[in-house]
């Protein structure tokens, strides 16, 4: 992925996710880290509509699980918003946007870095 191989990557990280949905589960953390590689593989290769669904899933499974202010699942959300962006789907994007930025606010502090980060995106 790093050194821009996307299809490689892709097909990698697919077989990881694989595995670990059928060793893991579906919901266990090392699961939504390979559905991320997978999604993030999509994105390099210019597929953000399969990148998206798969965004989705990790940020709805990361709210459920770790919980809406969990750091996974901001950053979860940070994936989805960028992905929205490439697609050109501005208020989709914002909104995660916003929501992320509100959440660091109330947990982190209006100057944490990562709030800083949030109110700039």
């Amino acid at each position: 992925w790093r050194i821009g191989n996307g299809a490689e990557a892709e097909k990698m990280a697919t077989q990881a996710m694989n595995v670990r949905k059928k060793a893991l589960g579906q919901e266990q953390e090392d699961t939504l880290h390979a559905m991320v590689m997978v999604a993030l593989a999509h994105t390099l290769r210019g597929r953000w509509e399969e990148a998206g669904k798969l965004e989705v899933r990790v940020m709805e499974t990361s709210q459920t699980k770790l919980g809406a202010d969990h750091p996974d699942t901001l950053t979860s959300m940070a994936n989805l918003a960028s992905t929205y962006r490439n697609q050109g789907r501005w208020e989709d994007a914002e909104l995660l946007e916003v929501q992320m930025m509100e959440t660091r606010k109330t947990k982190l502090g209006p100057d944490h870095p990562s709030t800083l980060t949030s109110t700039m995106n």
